[in-house]
């Protein structure tokens, strides 16, 4: 969430940033909750301060036999007073608070302005192949080598479910290893994370209030399945002070993630590009202020790399503030080139969140200059199922077979995809 101070101390930037992404409205109702607060603290707090000083007087005048009764009445009225003060202060600040957590991030001052179609092309790399034969798409090419089940996970789970099978599935495997294993060697240490969190962990990462209805709950429980490991990571070091030598603190987090995709009816629900549970390893990252433009660059290099090396086409492009999750202050996609919708689609992001998330979990650091938040950075390095689409429609052959990337036999992929 945003820093209350920084509200207060310039109002001005604070409401021109808000109002580039649309959520300037509810500025001056929290600037009122927070003048109200800091009102009503003072005066407790000077009340307090009296009915102490008049407290110690009325002990002195009982002590000498003197008659303290005014006293003790207007010690009673400022105690009254206080009190009614008290239960209004709290129920502001709730207010105020809660009014804190609908406010997104402030945008970097160069990310785009605009909205979902105003994204801008920052480089396009590798060339998308060209077929001489008719192109297939990843449903033709996975039901008819038998590597995709739609039909079958519909009876057993409903739309936007998939059995993967055979081959395919060690090419997943095959992808998750090489990923990590890239990962690992750039500083990130691999995790496998809880997939099921508390309200606050979800709170703390900004997903909570605004995409709440994305969310699987397990009510009886209390807790939620996580749409990206992003959550459970950034988890990792909530509430605890971090020495700045130990920084930046990477992690790889390998999970399964699940989302309701509500309101997305009719979008792009052919296949397995939009599903209800895909896997994904996510890179996540733990910095200072002064490093976190540069780390945001280093985690969409890598994202670059892995797709180079799995020999698929793709542009970056820069999110326009407009289309921006309330966390990040700055935002890049990778889409890859997928030939079965002759257009790019995304397959990676990658987001700056700067002191956001951690000022919610209460995530710091400690250095020369004190104690400080950290800047948080979350980037998808590989979501398996659009993964493997690309990688599927992009190396398809005539006959129908599939050749996988070179780099994927290494850990265990086939050299092909292929019927029979």
């Amino acid at each position: 969430m945003l820093d209350l101070k920084l509200i207060r101390d310039d109002l001005a930037r604070v409401r021109s940033a808000l109002a580039r992404r649309g959520a300037d409205q509810e500025l001056d109702a929290l600037v009122g909750l927070d003048s109200e607060a800091r009102g009503l603290r003072a005066k407790v707090e000077e009340a307090k301060a009296e009915r102490k000083r008049l407290s110690k007087q009325i002990g002195q005048m009982r002590g000498k036999g003197e008659d303290s009764t005014e006293l003790e009445a207007s010690a009673k009225q400022i105690g009254d007073t206080a009190s009614s003060d008290e239960v209004r202060l709290k129920e502001v600040e709730e207010r105020r608070a809660d009014m804190l957590l609908t406010l997104p991030n402030l945008a970097e001052d160069d990310a785009p302005d605009g909205g979902e179609d105003d994204a801008v092309v920052v480089r396009e790399v590798g060339e998308p192949p060209v077929f001489d034969f008719e192109i297939r798409d990843h449903v033709e090419i996975g039901e008819a080598l038998g590597i995709i089940d739609l039909e079958r996970a519909a009876k057993v789970s409903g739309a936007r479910f998939a059995y993967l099978m055979g081959g395919l599935v060690r090419v997943q495997l095959a992808v998750v290893t090489f990923v990590l294993d890239r990962l690992e060697k750039a500083g990130f240490t691999p995790v496998i994370p809880p997939v099921l969190v508390r309200e606050s962990a979800m709170i703390g990462t900004g997903f909570f209030p605004t995409d709440r209805a994305s969310i699987y709950e397990t009510a009886a429980d209390d807790l939620f399945l996580v749409g990206t490991s992003e959550v459970p990571l950034a988890g990792l070091h909530q509430e605890e002070i971090v020495d700045a030598d130990a920084l930046p603190l990477r992690y790889a987090g390998m999970s399964s993630c699940f989302r309701r995709e509500a309101g997305a009816a009719g979008k792009d629900t052919r296949g397995i590009f939009r599903v209800h549970q895909f896997d994904k390893v996510e890179m996540f990252s733990f910095t200072t202020p002064e490093a976190s433009r540069d780390e945001h660059q280093l985690i969409l290099g890598m994202e670059e790399g892995i797709l180079q090396a799995l020999e698929i086409p793709y542009q970056v492009v820069d999110i326009p503030i407009g289309d921006l999750g309330a966390s990040a202050a700055r935002k890049f996609d990778c889409e890859a080139w997928m030939p079965g919708q002759q257009r790019y689609r995304e397959v990676t992001s990658c987001s700056n969140c700067t002191d956001y998330q951690a000022r919610r979990l209460k995530a710091r650091f400690r250095g020369a200059d004190g104690t400080q938040m950290l800047h948080t950075l979350n980037g998808t390095a590989v979501a398996l199922s659009r993964t493997l689409i690309a990688i599927i429609e992009n190396h398809q052959r005539e006959d129908g077979s599939v050749a996988v990337p070179a780099v994927l036999q290494e850990f265990g992929a086939p050299a092909e995809l292929a019927a029979g």
